[in-house]
């Protein structure tokens, strides 16, 4: 979808990405890198949330329940942000758009694969000219800090992550961002060898998250 054109209405805008193909009907990389199963994009977007949670793509249990972060990992998230369920999934305070929008099935080793390659060059601008109210982007994972931080964004995940607060605390246009590991349990272990994400990243994300949608 262009970006240089006035966005579509929420409502709208939502509809068409419910109906995407894309990676489908028009894979990129060629026919043989077409999605093996039936697409279905999952994103909340939002006309009110001040936070955006730009994630990395659905899992199988989001897939097949057209929820977003309705698994182990969003259960994580959600004590991060310090928000029961019933908040996490009010559209007027959080808005959820990932990366890709569809799950995009498993590798050779039983674990997810990237984001589909076309979603978020078709949809991502317009996504985010759509919601110009929102103020914070929790951006989860490399492929959210990618492309919201751009060249800002540091060689690994963990190096971006533990410079937090230049980024969280930048004096420039447009909505802050702060970027976040993957709530996945099996990133348990990088949280254990990282106590200072738990002492020193959470209280501030609970703080702003409070601050944001009080």
């Amino acid at each position: 979808m262009p970006s240089n054109t006035v966005p579509p209405p929420i409502d709208e805008l939502s509809l068409a990405i419910a109906r995407c193909r894309i990676c489908r009907d028009c894979p990129a990389g060629g026919p043989e890198r077409r999605m093996p199963h039936e697409p279905r994009p999952v994103a909340y977007l939002s006309a009110t949330a001040r936070v955006l949670i730009a994630g990395q793509a659905p899992g199988l249990r989001v897939h097949e329940t057209g929820i977003p972060f309705n698994d182990a990992s969003g259960d994580r998230l959600r004590q991060w942000l310090g928000v029961d369920r019933e908040t996490f999934y009010d559209r007027s305070l959080f808005a959820i758009a990932p990366m890709g929008f569809c799950f995009p099935g498993y590798n050779e080793d039983g674990h997810d694969l990237p984001p589909r390659r076309e979603c978020a060059p078709h949809w991502r601008q317009t996504v985010m000219e759509a919601m110009p109210q929102v103020e914070l982007i929790l951006a989860i994972g490399q492929y959210a800090q990618a492309w919201h931080l751009g060249t800002r964004r540091r060689k690994t995940m963990t190096e971006t992550v533990s410079h937090w607060r230049e980024f969280l605390l930048a004096n420039r246009e447009g909505p802050r961002v702060l970027p976040l590991p993957h709530p996945s349990w099996r990133n348990t272990g990088w949280l254990k060898r990282h106590p200072w994400f738990e002492e020193e990243v959470l209280p501030v994300l609970q703080r702003e998250v409070c601050l944001l949608i009080g």
